[in-house]
């Protein structure tokens, strides 16, 4: 497995010039062709196969593997992960790579279709500074309480998650990057 920082600079630039030549619909085409229908099958193998305990083995494995900071929790109806600090996002801010405008887009626009076809919708919000939270739950069903409650390891709960100089985006029973909704709004 390629490690994060071997390729997230290159991925983060190649959406900025996707976007900037063909567009955001392009981008959007992008993630959801090139990452879910083809760099993360193992993903959409185990997740269609398995659900929860899918999503639990492939995450475990990958975000162990890229050295992430993060904690998961499930139960017979949801999967819950709070990321603490995306090293692929830490790795760019650090270094001041960031050329795309929304750079956590990505995962959304590859997870999301994902998790459409296998059946699932999401709940998610991200900070755009390596921190966020999702929680997967039957499509067309409202997440259990359990996993939208707080506890010790919710993302939302440290003191650097919300601040004056950069949105939060929300996604509310989403499937896409068009579900996006802004704080603000």
């Amino acid at each position: 497995m390629i490690g994060t920082y071997d390729f997230c600079a290159h991925y983060e630039w190649t959406f900025a010039w996707l976007e900037k030549q063909f567009g955001k619909e392009f981008l959007l085409s992008f993630f959801d062709e090139a990452i879910h229908r083809d760099s993360q099958l193992k993903a959409k193998n185990l997740i269609t196969e398995l659900g929860f305990e899918g999503m639990k083995e492939y995450w475990g494995h990958t975000l162990d593997k890229e050295g992430a900071e993060y904690t998961w929790r499930m139960g017979p109806d949801y999967f819950r992960m709070d990321m603490h600090d995306c090293p692929s996002k830490g790795f760019l801010m650090r270094n001041e790579l960031e050329q795309h405008a929304d750079y956590c887009d990505h995962c959304m626009g590859w997870i999301g279709p994902l998790m459409k076809e296998a059946g699932f919708s999401i709940d998610h919000q991200h900070n755009h500074r390596g921190q966020c939270w999702w929680v997967f739950s039957a499509d067309g069903e409202d997440p259990p309480s359990v996993a939208l409650e707080s506890d010790e390891n919710d993302v939302r709960r440290r003191k650097d998650w919300d601040d004056d100089n950069t949105p939060v985006d929300t996604f509310f029973r989403a499937n896409g990057i068009p579900d996006k909704k802004n704080q603000t709004e």
